[in-house]
């Protein structure tokens, strides 16, 4: 059985809906798990010591979580155009993993929610792939085929999912198939990698 890692930080709940429908796309492969994880809040004054196992949602990442992983989904809100500074922090802290060469060679794949429509979802997308390259991983994205893509007016990009949370109606019927297909993609290219291996 191979494990999809996503991973992800969510202030208001539309990044952790989007986590949990990437999750049911990784399920949807024979031979994939979706192992969900977040990261937590850090403080503007000191090192915020949080518990392992939040009062809501998944429970906090570690560094076990990312070395175990047969592949990996990141999301995070956009915050000017960029990953929110929890996820950035988490992924600071991985010198360990990538000395390691834990995650080389496996398939990862970036999402994130925005509330504005021009809030900066494909830079956000393509900040949180930089740090993934110097782990040596295998960018995934969201190929044209996938009929989600031309369709949605809302969120949606070749880099990865988004989700436009600007209204209180949640996640376009796009939105929430591309988030499927990403993670089926990332179970699919997870299981070709370990057979061809």
């Amino acid at each position: 059985m191979i494990k999809i890692l996503i991973l992800y930080f969510s202030r208001h709940g539309a990044t952790a809906e989007m986590a949990h429908y990437i999750a049911r796309g990784v399920d949807a492969i024979e031979g994939a798990e979706a192992l969900l994880r977040m990261v937590p809040e850090v403080s503007s004054v000191c090192e915020k010591v949080a518990e392992t196992i939040p009062t809501h949602g998944a429970v906090y990442a570690s560094l076990d979580d990312l070395k175990n992983c047969d592949g990996l989904a990141i999301g995070s809100p956009t915050h000017f155009g960029n990953m929110a500074a929890p996820l950035k922090y988490f992924i600071d802290n991985t010198t360990e993993v990538w000395f390691s060469g834990a995650l080389a060679g496996k398939p990862a794949g970036v999402f994130t929610s925005t509330g504005s429509l021009h809030g900066g979802q494909e830079s956000t997308l393509l900040s949180m792939m930089l740090p993934l390259l110097h782990h040596g991983m295998l960018i995934v994205g969201l190929p044209y085929s996938e009929p989600a893509l031309r369709e949605t007016t809302a969120g949606g990009t070749p880099y990865g999912p988004s989700h436009l949370s600007l209204n209180s109606t949640g996640m376009s019927d796009q939105e929430k198939a591309l988030c499927r297909a990403l993670g089926s993609r990332l179970a699919q290219t997870a299981l070709r990698l370990r057979q061809a291996s």
